[in-house]
């Protein structure tokens, strides 16, 4: 049982309407009615973990994550044999960069991030005039929180409506990437000096140092897609910062970090927690990317959807011999007694191909098992009790080796023993800087963290995104921001619309 969860169901009881296009004209609920409800310091706490429980829907179907994926050349949801999955284009819309403002995906993925940041601007209103133990701590979690979601707006979208004040009327002003990379840099060094240090499993899935330096250098790695102003050595210096915690380390089983039971890995510095009890929404990865056929492999008692797979250039990254190789299911598939299981006389063999982007033959493409699978899975709304991990030590490491490498000084890290063991326990050969091209490390990063949700981002900074890949035509510069949703700009009239 994951122990940040056992008290959240309360959150429930304490829930405010969010809005999904960012109005701030909607009518606050009075000091009397909110802030008077807590009777004790922990009923507060309770409270302020609210917008913690805002991350839950990132990796879902039609959900941020999803829309960053299937831009990008890791995963790719091909139209079936049967006519299955094509749903009017809208996949193939993301696939191709030919992104529109009334794409649901899309519509989703905006309505996540900014609710997310009305829920921590609520929270941090609610409790700005309270006295409680701990409260500079809470209040630093809950603004880097939002930083996070300010993080992937920019990311995304760009000039992006701004505001950290619950109580503001009308609509927030649209604010440049300039002034979001500023607030980011300001709001992560303005409070991280107030988190927790040492990840103790009381802290599991919250915000602290580790994590608030690694959001950090992330920023920092951005600066000069966003602002035009490099920042290597910040991002470097950021990311020692979390190896002077002395806090994480590199699992010597590279799936042990996303075992069903995650919360073990040493690894994981910010992960996403499910529980399937507890929680109201999951990752039910199985759902979307077996074939029904899986189910004798792990006696699945729910019927997959088998939609999500693996685009074919991007499986042929990984060498044979590479462990990580194993994150994808390909070949001949067993039930859980070892048996080969055979449907209708025929061997059932997911192939790492696919024959024809609009008819996907229905065991083509490589399906995703990073995540453990386990049995008797139901379906999705009772689904795996994996946490997603969004932030782990390798990350760090690796941002640290690119970082460097784009100074030219990749020498000064490529031995460091934990960075070497990235390579190594995946039965890989460790790097020299010999090895070091910007194809190798983009390779390596997807290989690395594949289907993790960082990979538009890697493809955007290494210049990449614009290329053709499989199925999918080259693309003008403009597709590295998405549209702005159609709804939001109904709702707001003061936001300026991408060019798409």
């Amino acid at each position: 049982m994951k122990s940040f969860l056992k008290s959240l169901p309360i959150v429930v009881v304490l829930m405010f309407t969010v809005t999904s296009c960012f109005d701030l004209s909607e009518n606050l609920y009075s000091d009397v009615q909110v802030k008077d409800w807590f009777k004790t310091e922990k009923e507060i706490i309770m409270y302020a973990a609210r917008p913690y429980t805002m991350l839950h829907p990132f990796p879902e179907e039609q959900m941020l994550w999803s829309l960053m994926q299937n831009a990008s050349d890791e995963l790719v949801i091909p139209g079936k044999h049967n006519g299955d999955w094509w749903e009017q284009g809208r996949w193939n819309e993301l696939h191709a960069h030919q992104f529109t403002p009334n794409n649901k995906i899309l519509r989703q993925s905006w309505e996540f991030v900014f609710e997310g940041i009305t829920s921590c601007n609520e929270v941090l209103y609610v409790v700005g005039d309270l006295e409680f133990e701990g409260k500079e701590q809470i209040m630093a979690e809950i603004k880097i929180l939002r930083a996070y979601f300010y993080y992937w707006a920019t990311d995304n979208w760009g000039n992006v409506p701004f505001s950290l004040d619950f109580t503001e009327r009308g609509f927030p002003p649209q604010k440049d990437r300039q002034f979001v990379y500023d607030y980011l840099v300001d709001e992560i060094t303005d409070n991280i000096q107030y988190l927790q240090e040492q990840p103790t499993p009381s802290y599991y899935g919250r915000v602290t140092k580790g994590m608030a330096y690694t959001l950090l250098a992330k920023v920092y790695m951005n600066a000069e897609e966003w602002i035009g102003t490099q920042q290597w050595q910040k991002a470097v210096d950021a990311c020692d910062a979390v190896i002077a915690l002395n806090a994480y380390e590199i699992e010597d089983d590279y799936f042990a970090n996303f075992k069903i039971n995650n919360e073990g890995s040493k690894e994981n510095i910010f992960v996403i927690v499910y529980n399937s009890i507890l929680t109201n929404d999951h990752l039910y990865w199985w759902t979307l990317t077996l074939n029904s056929a899986s189910r004798a492999t792990y006696n699945f008692i729910g019927e997959p959807w088998d939609g999500f797979v693996v685009e074919p250039p991007f499986f042929d990254k990984f060498d044979a011999n590479d462990l990580r190789r194993k994150s994808f299911l390909v070949g001949q598939q067993y039930d859980k007694s070892g048996a080969p299981i055979v449907i209708g006389g025929q061997p059932f063999i997911y192939t790492s191909t696919i024959g024809d982007y609009r008819s996907r033959g229905e065991w083509e493409g490589a399906r995703c098992a990073k995540y453990e699978y386990q049995e008797g899975l139901q379906y999705y709304e009772n689904d795996m009790e994996n946490d997603f991990v969004l932030f782990r030590y390798a990350d760090v490491l690796y941002t640290k080796l690119e970082a460097l490498w784009r100074l030219g000084r990749a020498s000064e890290f490529i031995d460091d023993p934990d960075l070497q063991k990235i390579r190594t326990r995946a039965n890989m050969p460790p790097y020299t800087v010999g090895d070091l091209t910007a194809n190798e490390l983009l390779d390596e990063l997807g290989r690395e963290f594949a289907w993790e949700g960082r990979r538009r981002n890697d493809q955007i900074r290494f210049g990449v995104w614009g290329n053709p890949w499989w199925n999918k035509p080259a693309s003008a510069p403009k597709a590295k921001l998405f549209p702005i949703p159609q709804t939001a700009l109904n709702a707001n009239p003061t936001l300026t619309q991408n060019p798409y």
